[in-house]
C-alpha cells in the first residue's frame, strides 16, 4: 500500500470494538487481510487507545 486511505483503513478495521487498544486494533486488520505496510503503521502508532474509528483516522493520517 503505497498512502492508506479511508476507504482501506476502514475495510481493515470492520468489526473492531471500541474503545480499543492499539493491539486489538492490530489484530483485526490482521485478520481483515489488511496489508502489512498498514499493519505495521498502526502497531507503530503513538497511542495505546482509541475512542472510536475517526479517533484512529486521526492518528493513521496525522502520522503520514
Amino acid at each position: 500500500m503505497a498512502e492508506t486511505n479511508p476507504i482501506e483503513l476502514q475495510k481493515a478495521l470492520k468489526g473492531a470494538e471500541y474503545p480499543a487498544a492499539r493491539d486489538d486494533l492490530v489484530s483485526v486488520a490482521r485478520d481483515n487481510g489488511a496489508d502489512n505496510d498498514f499493519v505495521d503503521k498502526l502497531s507503530h502508532l503513538d497511542r495505546d487507545r482509541f475512542d472510536g474509528p475517526n479517533d484512529v483516522q486521526k492518528a493513521v493520517f496525522s502520522d503520514s
